[in-house]
């Protein structure tokens, strides 16, 4: 099964997604947010989200993700596609030229399509706001839709968190 757990800002989106799977099992957990050194408060908000990971879960930051979905196994929480979106992007270099990502972004759908096993996805939702004053909000904001939408077709089940409430969509 394939669930794409979408929110908003606090929406409660990862902790809703995490108590998708068993506490007490082997669980993958695939952070997807990269470390920046020189930025304390980013670097606190992940220690707060690994430190209330159960302790039979194993943590992954900065996956090959593709080739994990792929690979099977325990189940998969992968959290979240919006950061990992935004170093598809700061990798192409998307931010200050036009970059075509499809092949990554159409790589990520067809190994969750493809994954053998028990796959939780967590994703922003940024498609209810206003239109973003910068090119580069904009390109994400456009992107992001984009690849929320492609997964939510080849996802099992679909769920909106707002203000903490499941919304369940498909």
């Amino acid at each position: 099964m394939r669930t794409l757990v979408l929110g908003g800002t606090r929406s409660g989106k990862s902790g809703y997604a995490e108590g998708l799977l068993p506490a007490d099992a082997p669980v993958r957990y695939l952070a997807t947010a990269r470390r920046n050194p020189d930025d304390a408060e980013w670097t606190a908000r992940i220690d707060a989200h690994r430190a209330r990971r159960p302790a039979a879960w194993s943590t992954v930051e900065e996956p090959d993700v593709n080739a994990l979905l792929r690979a099977g196994g325990a189940p998969l929480l992968v959290d979240d596609l919006a950061t990992w979106l935004t170093g598809v992007l700061d990798d192409a270099g998307a931010w200050e030229r036009t970059a075509d990502i499809s092949p990554q972004v159409d790589a990520l759908v067809d190994a969750v399509r493809r994954a053998p096993g028990r796959v939780v996805l967590v994703s922003a939702e940024v498609g209810l706001g206003v239109v973003p004053a910068t090119r580069a909000g904009r390109i994400f904001r456009d992107e992001l839709g984009a690849l929320n939408a492609a997964l939510a077709r080849v996802c099992d089940e679909v769920v909106l968190l707002v203000a903490g409430l499941p919304l369940h969509l498909k």
